[in-house]
């Protein structure tokens, strides 16, 4: 049985800077996001298991591949891309529809996990898509998971409690950010991982075909924290700033 894992790449959030209330994206390395490696995580752990295979899926620029790498470094066994740089910045629903063609092109598929939203924009919409698209049952914010014969049951995290649902396979699951600890490869590994199969597509081996974006971004601005700068000499001179500013009341 094949394991997909659907995964992005994205700017390395630890270096990006913050110029004039915006990202500076200049000479930031790309990764994979956090939430990505967690699903990664969680198909290899079912691999390990079930003796199965796990295939990384990604959509985007030319240079995804390198990004990929790091996946098939931490246990996945091969991957399917789409690199094209006309792919740059699209939206979720060019994502999904792509995700979906790829999935196609799969035999003997089990499950196709996706992190519960991307680290940058965290739209947390490509998973459901793709499920649409291919008319296959989907859980979200998936915190465990196994798997029997040919269903899958998972455990999914809500606001206010647990919820345990079935599902039959094949299936889209979602998984919650922070249900494992993404393995760090070893040198072995990630020599090892140049060797692994890798079929990357362009978008014009694809049915699918750009159009008008639907999505404007209109700003991407961080918060704006004023400052006050008060210099303090002394604890006492820092209780009384507070006092001062109503943050804490005096006796």
């Amino acid at each position: 049985m094949n394991i997909l894992v659907a995964v992005k790449q994205i700017p390395d959030l630890q270096q990006v800077r913050i110029r004039n209330r915006q990202p500076v994206l200049e000479d930031v390395p790309l990764t994979l996001g956090n939430i990505d490696k967690n699903a990664l995580e969680a198909a290899v752990n079912l691999k390990d298991r079930l003796d199965g295979n796990v295939i990384v899926l990604s959509v985007g620029t030319e240079n995804v591949a390198d990004t990929v790498k790091e996946a098939l470094a931490a246990g996945a066994d091969e991957a399917y891309l789409i690199a094209d740089d006309k792919l740059d910045g699209l939206e979720s629903a060019g994502v999904a529809a792509l995700l979906a063609e790829l999935v196609q092109k799969i035999d003997d598929v089990g499950l196709i996990l996706f992190g519960e939203g991307s680290g940058d924009n965290y739209s947390g919409q490509a998973g459901s898509r793709t499920a649409k698209i291919l008319g296959l049952p989907q859980a979200g914010y998936v915190s465990g998971l196994d798997i029997d014969d040919s269903t899958v049951r998972v455990t999914r995290t809500l606001e206010d409690g647990e919820e345990i649902v079935e599902l039959p396979m094949p299936a889209v699951i979602t998984i919650a950010a922070g249900i494992n600890e993404p393995r760090i490869p070893s040198v072995t590994q990630i020599l090892k991982a140049g060797k692994k199969p890798m079929q990357v597509l362009t978008l014009g081996d694809m049915q699918y075909r750009l159009g008008v974006s639907q999505i404007k971004t209109i700003s991407n601005l961080a918060p704006d924290n004023a400052r006050r700068q008060i210099k303090v000499k002394s604890v006492a001179e820092l209780v009384q700033a507070l006092q001062a500013e109503g943050v804490i009341r005096g006796r």
